[in-house]
């Protein structure tokens, strides 16, 4: 045999022997799991191979397995997209293989509709972004470049008391009032501001750093919670200002995206999501979607006054009276401010 056959024939037979020994592990999990069920996992070895063991955890849990596989209940995790992990040992190596896995709520959300309590005047140029009901009086974050704002409002007449217009390059979106000071989110310029209350002067700015976009900004009375346009709800360190962390809104079927202008009442989230002219009832713990009020019609009553934009003008604000109980909406440029009762079906 010649050296180049030699060499030719050795190259084949490590070809041969790699092919023979190259694992290709699967990780078999479904591709959601509601959260009132049982999850299981399991590895496997395309070709049968012998594996030695495996362990495997969802985030940076652990899981305890038993012949290649495991079992457990997720009732106790967020909502949302998890990673499940494997680490496989084999053959004296090891190997890491993950996929995506999608927990979902355990019922549909209750379905709402509502009562007209009261209704009030509304400033029809406010594109309003954020809505807020604090010692007598209303408070409003309005948007677009050149015309965004933060309002005094007096709910009664709907009369403008106070009013301060911010640079014109930003994009104003949702506020919220914590701590004595009133919070501002901007759109897309990954920025946010904090005023004094009592004259609306600028004290600080904040940065977003975890999320691209600012829409709605509510509080828990510990943390500011702000959307983002997508399904994620995000937790502020009052302190820092800073995302510490998230839940993501999903149903028992899918995630709901575009949460807008929040509100936090009785211990839910309350959000509108963008051009759906809705309110979802949102657990704050884990994401279920508890509630949906479904609110077009209030829309259309409006239409019979004027001209709305479909795709713009739409309901966008929740701001509520806690002392007296009292539920307000309105929407971009409406006319009318709405106090309203939900009501399950």
């Amino acid at each position: 045999m010649s050296y180049k056959s030699f060499i030719g024939f050795a190259v084949i037979l490590f070809i041969i022997s790699s092919c023979k020994s190259e694992y290709k592990f699967i990780l078999n999990t479904p591709k959601s799991v509601q959260s009132n069920q049982e999850l299981t996992v399991s590895i496997s070895e395309k070709g049968n191979k012998a594996i030695d063991s495996v362990q495997f955890s969802i985030g940076n849990k652990k899981i305890k397995s038993t012949n290649n596989s495991a079992t457990l209940k997720v009732a106790d995790y967020k909502l949302g997209k998890h990673t499940v992990t494997a680490i496989v040992f084999y053959e004296s190596k090891t190997k890491k293989v993950t996929k995506p896995i999608y927990i979902m709520a355990d019922t549909a959300p209750e379905i709402y509709t509502y009562k007209i309590i009261n209704t009030y005047p509304h400033d029809k140029d406010a594109y309003t972004q954020g809505l807020e009901y604090y010692n007598g009086f209303l408070y409003e974050g309005t948007g677009q470049r050149g015309e965004s704002s933060i309002r005094k409002v007096e709910l009664e007449t709907g009369k403008v008391v106070q009013q301060k217009d911010i640079d014109e390059k930003y994009f104003g979106e949702g506020i919220t009032i914590f701590n004595n000071k009133l919070y501002q989110l901007t759109w897309q310029s990954g920025i946010g501001f904090v005023y004094n209350l009592d004259t609306f002067e600028k004290e600080n700015e904040f940065k977003y750093t975890k999320s691209r976009e600012g829409w709605g900004l509510t509080h828990n009375g510990e943390k500011l919670i702000k959307t983002d346009g997508t399904e994620r709800i995000w937790f502020l360190n009052p302190k820092t200002l800073i995302e510490e962390s998230y839940i993501e809104a999903y149903t028992n079927k899918q995630k709901v995206e575009k949460l807008n202008e929040l509100e936090y009442i009785n211990g839910k989230i309350y959000a509108n999501r963008w051009q759906l002219n809705s309110i979802l009832i949102i657990n704050p713990t884990n994401g279920k979607v508890e509630g949906v009020a479904n609110l077009n019609s209030l829309k259309e009553l409006i239409e019979k006054e004027q001209a709305l934009d479909d795709s713009d003008d739409v309901l966008n604000g929740i701001a509520f009276d806690k002392e007296n109980n009292r539920l307000f909406v309105t929407g971009k440029h409406w006319s009318k401010l709405y106090e309203i009762e939900l009501i399950k079906k």
